[in-house]
């Protein structure tokens, strides 16, 4: 009975795993592919971290980091064993955005396109990593304790808190591409939604 236990914890710390990895290198693809070649920001914490690297030129990645931690150390008092899933998330992701930067000069497509197809995927792998209780660290986390303790939608959730930072950041941004990063977050939301609830 002892090993069955063991081995169960195993497998879910192994498919845990899988999907920080696999869902952070599907963030670093749709962020690096679509979202910055076109100048089209995320919500969040990543939508601030994508400001910061358009104005300032700082790594999306690191500065992702710094601009979490006092989200994680607020998660810890929270929800102590979701709070280090998404921290090994928001490390993995981070380095997985800053590592995959070389794809920002690879495609070449319209922010109409940027926006839904990056928005498809970083909220595949948002949504990935939601269903199996990690994130990447930043509102993700904020927005998993809210929809718990108030039963809200998850996805709609992380659309009005990523929808704030996307408003916040209207005074910096072109008036395109303040529409499709409107358009982009939408997406994310949405996907995110049918990754990570119904499937």
């Amino acid at each position: 009975m002892y090993r069955i236990k063991t081995l169960d914890k195993v497998i879910l710390i192994f498919q845990k795993l899988t999907a920080t990895i696999i869902g952070s290198l599907l963030l670093g693809i749709g962020v690096n592919g679509f979202l910055v070649p076109n100048h089209l920001i995320d919500g969040g914490i990543l939508g601030i971290a994508l400001i910061l690297h358009y104005f300032f030129h700082f790594q999306t990645g690191i500065t992702m980091v710094a601009l979490s931690v006092p989200i994680c150390i607020f998660a810890s008092l929270n929800e102590r064993g979701y709070f280090f899933s998404s921290l090994q998330g928001l490390l993995i992701s981070s380095l997985s955005i800053d590592l995959l930067s070389p794809l920002r000069n690879q495609f070449f497509v319209s922010q109409l396109c940027s926006a839904l197809v990056g928005g498809v995927i970083i909220g595949t792998g948002i949504g990935l990593m939601l269903r199996y209780k990690t994130s990447t660290g930043g509102t993700d986390l904020i927005a998993k304790i809210i929809s718990g303790k108030f039963s809200l939608n998850l996805a709609l959730v992380i659309i009005i808190l990523d929808g704030l930072i996307v408003f916040a950041g209207f005074t910096v941004l072109e008036l395109d591409s303040f529409f499709y990063s409107c358009l982009a977050i939408t997406t994310v939301g949405v996907t995110t939604f049918l990754i990570g609830e119904l499937i």
